[in-house]
């Protein structure tokens, strides 16, 4: 392996990997290590442009913690997370479509009754949210593990106030036998994804605008069927065609009516795809 040179050192690298034991991993790796010389190759990459980019994806490291994945947001924003999503999880017709998981997904999240109050004090509009969960016959789904989590008012989530010694706006509850749920929080609204981390010098850079639709986000997991997670969005926000994460569809739009008390009521039906 001496006198490489920009044509020859791509080889040398992938035969490397001729022992490595996992063909998954060999396959991987051969594929990435492959195009990342080729696109070092086409734009000509410098070596200060290299040291930049190493020091970019450094900090996109020290920005991450317990309460936010900062990698996860700057494969949201790239589309790289959403295409990911579309290649794993092509459905039947019918059944409810995945979006992007996001960044502020915590483990542990209070668990609910139905018709509880998860917004526990969140700022915001009252809201009223129901619906099934449902097999593609139509069939309600008794059991199923709803997992859900929204910004409030301000378009934060809870994990985003440093002092907050309490969940708001998440919680955890079981859809009943006839497939029914039911809980109270805070109307959706729009908001911008965090951008004082490396995530937003890019989109700065870039002139791209940080702003999500208004949505609710669920995960949804029953014996026998295929864990799916999604988000609600408000129907007639105004980045639903321009979603800093490309995560909308349009079966998952829908409307948020407004009731004569002066809060809103949101319903939608979830249809899983069965295992295998």
């Amino acid at each position: 392996m001496r006198n490489l040179n920009e044509q020859t050192v791509t080889q040398a690298v992938v035969n490397l990997l001729s022992g490595t034991p996992d063909p998954r991993l060999k396959f991987v790796l051969t594929s990435l290590i492959t195009h990342l010389h080729n696109f070092a190759r086409d734009v000509k990459l410098t070596e200060k442009e290299l040291l930049a980019g190493i020091s970019f994806l450094t900090a996109t490291g020290q920005k991450c913690d317990d309460k936010r994945q900062e990698f996860i947001l700057l494969s949201d924003v790239l589309g790289l997370s959403m295409l990911t999503v579309a290649m794993n999880n092509e459905k039947p017709e019918g059944c409810t479509e995945s979006t992007v998981f996001g960044p502020f997904h915590v483990e542990g999240a209070p668990v609910y009754e139905n018709g509880a109050d998860i917004a526990n004090g969140a700022v915001g509009e009252p809201c009223l949210v129901r619906g099934t969960v449902k097999d593609r016959n139509g069939a309600p789904i008794a059991g199923a593990v709803l997992e859900v989590w929204q910004a409030d008012a301000a378009g934060n989530y809870d994990v985003q106030y440093p002092d907050l010694e309490t969940h708001q706006a998440r919680g955890v509850l079981t859809s009943q036998d006839d497939g029914s749920f039911e809980f109270r929080t805070v109307v959706a609204v729009a908001y911008p994804i965090p951008v004082d981390g490396p995530v937003g010098d890019l989109l700065r850079a870039t002139e791209r605008h940080p702003w999500r639709p208004a949505h609710l986000h669920f995960m949804i997991k029953a014996k026998n069927y295929e864990t799916l997670v999604t988000h609600v969005f408000r129907n007639g926000d105004r980045y639903l065609d321009s979603d800093a994460v490309f995560g909308v569809r349009q079966t998952l739009v829908a409307d948020w009516i407004k009731q004569p008390d002066g809060g809103y009521t949101l319903t939608y039906d979830f249809v899983l795809n069965p295992v295998g």
